[in-house]
């Protein structure tokens, strides 16, 4: 009998875990599933297994909902020439999951360069076996809701730099670290992303991008 991965077409099936994690099924196909969407393979098979009012924040964006989460990753494939997994380890089996993740990434056009580290949590409805919520954390942070003072370490770290690529030019508000203004920031990624990103309405039309 197939398993749930090769249903749903996962690709990232060989899944490293730190001593002593044990991943269940589910969580296999979750983290398969979250694997997959960060080397620009999404697919609709694969987000169905998101929940409709999911949602998915990194340090850049905070999209709530499937109309705003399915064109971010998406545009993985319109923003990157090149996308190269370096590292990724299962570092907790809870909930959430923790994935520490290493990607290389090439913007189209300029071929700009840069390399993340984060940690990525994976939080998911046991019961209705859909994931609720993924965290993508560079350098393991996120903007929280209170002002706070920032050093000049972290205005000149890469993980707060460019994910979709220097094309949207995000990049120019990384000085900005009133935090209010950054998380309007996020909040406005949320909704112009989908603006600019289609998402495929049926399997047939994902397949002709490759993506099933």
């Amino acid at each position: 009998m197939a398993s749930a991965g090769s249903d749903l077409g996962i690709e990232n099936t060989n899944i490293k875990t730190a001593t002593g994690v044990t991943l269940d099924e589910q969580q296999k196909t979750f983290v398969g599933i979250v694997l997959d969407l960060f080397a620009g393979r999404p697919s609709l098979k694969k987000l169905a297994l998101w929940d409709d009012d999911g949602v998915f924040e990194d340090n850049i964006t905070i999209a709530t909902g499937r109309k705003q989460f399915e064109p971010q990753w998406y545009g993985l494939q319109t923003a990157f020439a090149e996308i190269e997994r370096l590292h990724h380890e299962v570092v907790s089996a809870g909930n959430p999951i923790g994935l520490d993740l290493k990607t290389r990434y090439v913007t189209k056009g300029i071929k700009k360069e840069q390399t993340i580290e984060s940690r990525v949590n994976i939080f998911y409805d046991k019961d209705t076996g859909k994931i609720t919520k993924v965290q993508d954390k560079w350098g393991g942070e996120l903007p929280d809701s209170s002002f706070k003072n920032v050093s000049v370490d972290q205005l000149f770290n890469p993980w707060w730099w460019v994910h979709y690529g220097e094309g949207w030019a995000w990049w120019m508000w990384s000085f900005t670290w009133d935090t209010w203004w950054w998380q309007a920031m996020r909040n406005l990624n949320s909704v112009s992303v989908p603006k600019m990103v289609s998402v495929p309405k049926t399997d047939e039309e994902d397949a002709k991008r490759g993506n099933q």
